[in-house]
């Protein structure tokens, strides 16, 4: 499988495609405008900064025995949220039985100081979810420093593999000379399938590195303090999604190459010859076609290759797709006809969830099928779509109406709130690109209009409101812009343009 990593660091923003066989696959954004703790706060960790594996030092400051929870400040505009399952480690109980879940009330107490770690981003009106079994990622490794032991990630099928791996586990811990975490638990990540002993060491040295200054920030933090933030989008790029399949990772900004190749010489030596730096002519992503594929990831319609299309909707409570077969004709009758629409709808579901960011329950509304293999089929299909996901889920058996649920971990807003926001005056679609997406759509259009005419001037016109936005963060904005080879930029506020209307040209 050819698999390319290519890395967009834009004045305003990284994004990361995975794209598999010419195909996209995932999509990664991260906005780096504004990027400051004030502006965290403000967003409560929202607009596309990830708080994802941060380790914070915050105080609790209401327990619901009722919900069987603990809302704890961290330092955002919305406490976060930590359930009793996640607090389990702090219950100090005789006999304790880890697979039961403890009361919250034996966990934490109001007004008591504690470590906790965002294990999901805030999620609308919810705050941040939290968990008090903190861990660091690293390469090969997850370090769990409140629980000891060996565990695998669930993605290492091979019973052979797993308990070589679990052995090579427990031997590392039991020749520690003094480096690694004391009472210090792993979890072995898939990417530490076929590894040796000395690998695994390395690894577990580099957590111990990591972690030891989070324990002195501990003793001297004032509530709430962020006591370790995971790494930034480049690195954890290369860590996470660079592997043994990956023939090669793109980068367009020499700076961020520079400190992905700084990474893997640390990290992962063997990846470091599959970086290259992109200089273009062209921009990154017009290598396929990547811009006008994002553009339609806030579409509710996606087109099938046979003629047929799927409808995705979300609401409050779940997202719905509904499977049409539209022109659809290349079969000979309504059962295969039915067959085959779903099977391209499954195979195209799982990478639309993916790209998207979906989570939360997913109910399918497929095409009726009669034939009891033939539902099989689809539901082989959607499994085999699903299976590449990082992301945990779970798929019930298709009901007699036709109907499948899924239900995939939220991690983070999906791609479309992200994106837009809620409008009503907007041709029936309920939503509307944001202001910070138009503006960044902006940006991106000045880069590629300077590097189609470098040395020009060039000028911006566009609603009061983006003009506004842009000239808000207009020393980041166009600091980042000269780097990017788009040193004379002038913008132009015109009250003919709508927000999503603007006009990039050049002039001498």
């Amino acid at each position: 499988m050819n698999k390319e990593v290519l890395i967009n660091c834009g004045a305003g923003e990284i994004r990361v495609a995975i794209v598999e066989e010419g195909r996209l696959q995932e999509l990664f954004l991260e906005r780096t405008i504004g990027l400051d703790d004030a502006a965290l706060k403000k967003k409560g960790g929202r607009g596309g900064h990830s708080l994802i594996g941060n380790i914070i030092l915050g105080r609790v400051q209401r327990v619901l025995p009722g919900m069987q929870a603990a809302f704890v400040e961290v330092g955002l505009e919305r406490s976060g949220f930590l359930g009793a399952r996640e607090a389990r480690c702090l219950a100090d109980l005789p006999g304790f039985d880890e697979e039961r879940t403890p009361k919250i009330t034996d966990c934490v107490r109001e007004g008591e100081e504690i470590v906790v770690q965002v294990v999901k981003d805030p999620i609308g009106e919810k705050g941040a979810r939290l968990s008090a079994n903190v861990t660091i990622a690293g390469r090969l490794l997850v370090m769990v420093p409140n629980q000891p032991g060996i565990a695998l990630s669930r993605r290492i099928e091979d019973e052979e593999e797993r308990a070589r791996l679990i052995a090579m586990g427990e031997q590392m811990i039991a020749e520690d000379k003094g480096k690694l975490v004391p009472g210090a638990g792993y979890i072995v990540r898939s990417a530490g399938v076929g590894a040796t002993v000395q690998d695994f060491r390395e690894d577990a040295e580099r957590l111990a590195e990591a972690w030891r200054p989070v324990m002195a920030r501990r003793q001297s933090a004032s509530v709430p303090a962020t006591l370790f933030h995971d790494l930034d989008p480049i690195e954890r790029t290369m860590r996470d999604e660079v592997d043994a399949e990956t023939s090669r990772v793109l980068i367009d900004d020499p700076h961020s190459y520079e400190a992905a190749v700084a990474y893997c010489e640390r990290a992962m030596p063997e990846a470091t010859d599959k970086i290259e730096l992109f200089n273009g002519p062209d921009m990154l992503f017009d290598m396929y076609d990547l811009e006008d594929e994002i553009e339609r990831l806030v579409s509710p319609r996606v087109p099938l290759p046979g003629g047929g299309w799927i409808t995705i909707e979300g609401t409050e409570a779940l997202t719905a797709i509904d499977v049409n077969s539209g022109s659809f004709t290349a079969s000979t009758g309504l059962e295969e006809t039915s067959l085959n629409v779903n099977r391209e709808a499954a195979d195209e579901i799982g990478r639309q969830l993916r790209l998207r960011g979906i989570g939360g329950l997913i109910v399918i509304d497929f095409i009726h099928l009669n034939d009891p293999s033939n539902i099989e089929t689809v539901l082989a299909t959607l499994h085999e779509s699903l299976s590449r996901d990082r992301t945990p889920t779970q798929i019930s058996p298709m009901s007699e109406f036709g109907l499948v649920e899924i239900t995939r971990k939220r991690i983070r807003d999906p791609l479309v709130k992200l994106m837009t926001e809620c409008c009503r005056p907007c041709e029936g679609h309920g939503r509307k690109r944001t202001r910070d997406t138009v503006a960044l759509e902006v940006i991106r259009r000045v880069e590629r209009q300077a590097a189609a005419a470098p040395g020009k001037r060039v000028i911006v016109r566009a609603s009061p409101e983006i003009i506004a936005w842009l000239e808000q963060h207009g020393d980041e904005v166009r600091n980042a812009l000269a780097r990017r080879g788009a040193p004379r930029v002038v913008f132009e506020a015109r009250d003919e343009f709508a927000r999503e209307g603007f006009d990039v040209g050049t002039a001498a």
